[in-house]
């Protein structure tokens, strides 16, 4: 038998697995300060529900669960392949706070203001930063359309990160209906605009010359690519130029108002720009969405968006919706390349006794306890070579029972 998890899943040493407990602990502390309710919900989801979410990409990632028993074999002597499963893995926790708040909204409060923090899985192709299954930290609102939920979403996220030693990063900033209105104006079809905003979206890795190529391998018209191009030739995008191409300046003043009141509320510790090329890979948003980027690490460690017609898939009206979803598993990765030091976490110490004192040792550890994690070790025959084993998986110090009356730390 294999002893290796399943590839795009991991083990976690002790060590590691405290440094997670620690950052889940520290954002959900976050969230419940900011008065964000915790909830949970089942990783698997009715397939049929997964299918329509409008997931994007994902939708082609999902862990689908083959039916069971008779109804599998009915099934593949059916020879409908599309009719082998009937549940599916959740593969974000969107999807699930939507079905939930459409089950239980009668006992909820209104707006609804949730935490989420739990594993998702997608059948991923493994790699650096891709796993099969993985954390997501999220916190979302639910029942109000006002523009002070995204505020409040991305001052609390921000505020999160900074309460977990990420310290340095931006907060970028797009509505999708002014990005769709923009291609429109370009000449571009309804139907053309999510196949656009794939390639516009790379416009920071392959520059304009990479989206130009792209648009015209998709066969768009020659002349509403050119029109698009003379557009995007006008980069850094501010809000006054793309209200000069957008009509709806109500949408304009909005996007200014959140992030202007974001600004002021980061008070220098971050920025909040707009970037008229965000766009998010899921397709179930309608509006507002955004991004944040470590500084120090060039990659997207957060995002999230309004998302205003997934839960009226289940409930038949509108719903709106908006959420944050923090990257767990990239923070994680960072701050263990970081190897940085747990904060506010007792220090984690041995006591060492001989077999005939398990009684005293007990009682002596427990006299510790309001002070230290302390763990209790028979002395072994080379206590100088368990003692390096010791500081490597994150023991700060020890002590030996009847010689010593106070902890020895390593770090001395």
């Amino acid at each position: 038998m294999k002893i290796t998890p399943v590839k795009g899943t991991n083990d976690y040493l002790p060590a590691q697995a405290e440094l997670r407990e620690y950052l889940q602990r520290k954002i959900g502390e976050t969230y419940e300060s900011c008065g964000f309710q915790r909830i949970n919900t089942p990783i698997l989801e009715d397939i049929e529900n997964l299918d329509k979410s409008d997931g994007g990409d994902n939708l082609n990632l999902i862990f689908k669960v083959m039916k069971r028993g008779d109804k599998l074999r009915k099934a593949i002597e059916a020879g409908d392949p599309d009719k082998i499963a009937d549940l599916g893995l959740r593969y974000d926790l969107t999807l699930p706070l939507s079905r939930y708040y459409a089950n239980n909204r009668a006992a909820l409060p209104n707006p609804f203001k949730v935490i989420q923090m739990d594993k998702v899985y997608r059948a991923e192709r493994p790699q650096k930063g891709r796993l099969r299954e993985f954390m997501q930290c999220d916190i979302d609102i639910l029942g109000s359309d006002s523009p002070t939920c995204e505020i409040e979403l991305i001052h609390t996220t921000a505020k999160a990160l900074l309460n977990i030693g990420i310290d340095r990063f931006k907060i970028k900033v797009n509505d999708r209906r002014i990005l769709k209105e923009i291609l429109l104006s370009a000449g571009f079809a309804e139907d053309q605009l999510d196949s656009v905003c794939i390639s516009f979206d790379k416009l920071g890795k392959i520059g304009p010359e990479g989206v130009e190529e792209e648009l015209r391998a998709k066969e768009f018209a020659p002349e509403v690519i050119m029109n698009f191009m003379k557009m995007i030739g006008n980069a850094p995008f501010t809000l006054d130029y793309v209200g000069s191409l957008c009509g709806h300046t109500d949408r304009i003043d909005t996007l200014a108002m959140i992030i202007d009141t974001s600004n002021a509320l980061a008070d220098g510790r971050y920025s909040v720009e707009y970037d008229m090329t965000l766009v998010r890979g899921q397709g179930y948003y309608t509006g507002t969405v955004f991004e944040i980027e470590s500084l120090d690490f060039g990659s997207s460690i957060a995002g999230g968006g309004r998302y205003d017609n997934l839960i009226g898939k289940f409930v038949k009206e509108q719903i709106p919706a908006v959420g944050f979803s923090i990257g767990f598993e990239r923070i994680f990765s960072i701050l263990t390349d970081r190897k940085e030091a747990l904060k506010d976490k007792p220090a984690k110490m041995v006591l060492f006794y001989e077999e005939k004192e398990i009684g005293e040792a007990i009682r002596r550890a427990e006299s510790l306890r309001d002070r230290y994690a302390v763990s209790l070790f028979l002395k072994p025959k080379k206590l100088g070579k368990f003692l390096n084993r010791l500081e490597e998986q994150g023991y700060d110090g020890f002590m030996v029972l009847g010689r010593d009356d106070e902890p020895r730390f390593f770090s001395e």
